[in-house]
């Protein structure tokens, strides 16, 4: 039977993830291609990328060389199991990984997922902590506002309340630092707000709640995205690194979204020259054409696992689909495209026209703020009384009629254009939006 790919005859089996499902298949938005910074429409519109998909197409849509990389591997080695076996493509991505890391970060274990990502870095701060005989470090600390995902562990250290709210008790021996969101000291930042650095002591106020002996890890977005692009204020991050250091702590940077050229640098923790313990990455790790996520981690994370006979498995934890061989051949694929066209060295030579744009929109229309850093950016709505995020929602379904993706969060609107963009495409983006803002109630 031959599929049709641009009009489905029935939306009713497909429940669709963070969605509004009856009002999406009322009045169905479908996607039917891409290439490089535009979506065609089931219609034919070329649709403007605004969100480099989900925070993930760094690189824009169908590239060649990740295309033929694919195309290559799946002919050649479509899988090999990860336990007990292995293949070269997996061990030549995670030696790539390694060389773009920041200094001190040797190490690669593969997941499929930034959800996945987060589950086994929490797992691996406890169990190092027991394998260095400090077994009673259990405890986890996340940061209000934080996003880590949707597994049970990730939404326990998270903190966007809609995302904790339906599922139960989560995870015990919890507790969350505070958001670094303060409008009425750091409106209209351009960059790393001035003020809240002091927001990282309450790590201190913790540790003295809980005692240090039963604190395994802390786990941060360096900027958190997702809830709507919160900025690390300046000393915050370095800060929270030296607490976590003097209780012996481990750090463990959130860098799914802020991974692979997002700030202009490989990752945030070289943007902000801090290093943590471990990274959580995947999107831009295969530009989001196929599902792949990894913990980076340092030499010490890794060395405490090397430990007893050498014929017994070090740590009990992994994917049937670790370091699958297509998914690493993306991978490698795509870093190369970042290399050759110097994605990461571009996205910081525009951050700095992307950022006049954005605060070009400072007095548009309901508009309450608006942050930046890197190719990040977020435009902050006052919220419609008694209707929250109905608003933004809105501004979402004119920005699509009139040939833009953006993405929304609460009342806020969310960009993350692919590094690829342009400074025309820039105006093309901010300037729809602009007309967006002046049509909403």
């Amino acid at each position: 039977m031959a599929l049709d790919r641009k009009t489905p005859n029935d939306l009713n089996a497909f429940w669709m993830p963070f969605t509004a499902n009856r009002q999406f298949k009322k009045n169905p938005r479908m996607f039917v291609a891409a290439k490089d910074m535009h979506y065609t429409t089931s219609d034919g519109r070329q649709v403007l990328d605004g969100t480099a998909g989900l925070w993930c197409c760094n690189a824009g849509h169908c590239r060649p060389k990740i295309t033929e990389a694919i195309q290559k591997q799946a002919a050649e080695l479509d899988y090999a199991p990860a336990f007990q076996m292995g293949h070269p493509v997996a061990f030549e991505l995670a030696n790539r990984i390694v060389e773009m890391a920041p200094k001190g970060i040797e190490h690669v274990f593969y997941t499929n997922s930034g959800s996945e990502s987060v589950e086994t870095a929490l797992k691996l701060a406890i169990a190092y902590h027991r394998a260095k005989g400090q077994g009673t470090r259990t405890r986890l600390i996340g940061r209000e506002r934080g996003y880590h995902g949707v597994n049970f562990g990730g939404i326990s250290v998270g903190g966007i309340v809609n995302n904790r709210r339906h599922f139960g008790s989560l995870l015990n021996g919890v507790d969350h630092l505070p958001h670094t969101h303060l409008p009425d000291e750091n409106r209209w930042s351009r960059g790393q707000p001035e003020h809240g650095a002091w927001l990282a002591d309450d790590l201190e106020k913790l540790v003295a709640l809980h005692g240090a002996e039963t604190i395994a890890a802390v786990i941060v977005e360096p900027v958190a995205g997702s809830t709507g692009v919160i900025l690390p204020p300046k000393g915050y991050l370095e800060k929270l690194r030296a607490i976590t250091k003097k209780h012996g702590i481990l750090l463990i940077f959130d860098e799914v979204i802020t991974g692979f050229g997002r700030l202009g640098a490989p990752f945030a923790s070289q943007y902000f020259d801090v290093l943590p313990d471990m990274m959580t990455t995947a999107k831009g790790l295969t530009n989001g054409v196929i599902p792949m996520g990894a913990v980076l981690t340092t030499a010490d994370v890794h060395d405490a696992f090397m430990d007893g006979p050498e014929h017994m498995i070090e740590l009990f934890h992994g994917y049937t689909y670790s370091g699958n061989p297509i998914a690493s051949a993306a991978g490698i694929a795509t870093l190369e495209t970042y290399k050759e066209e110097q994605l990461f060295e571009r996205a910081a030579d525009i951050a700095p026209y992307w950022e006049d744009a954005l605060h070009s929109l400072r007095d548009s229309r309901h508009v309450t703020d608006v942050r930046n850093m890197g190719l990040i950016g977020a435009v902050e709505l006052d919220p419609i009384a008694g209707e929250p995020t109905k608003r933004a929602f809105a501004a979402f379904l004119a920005a699509y009629d009139k040939n833009i993706l953006i993405r929304t969060t609460g009342d806020i609107i969310a960009m993350s254009p692919p590094l690829m963009i342009s400074t025309a495409q820039i105006d093309t983006l901010i300037g729809t939006l602009a007309d967006v803002l002046k049509t909403l109630e």
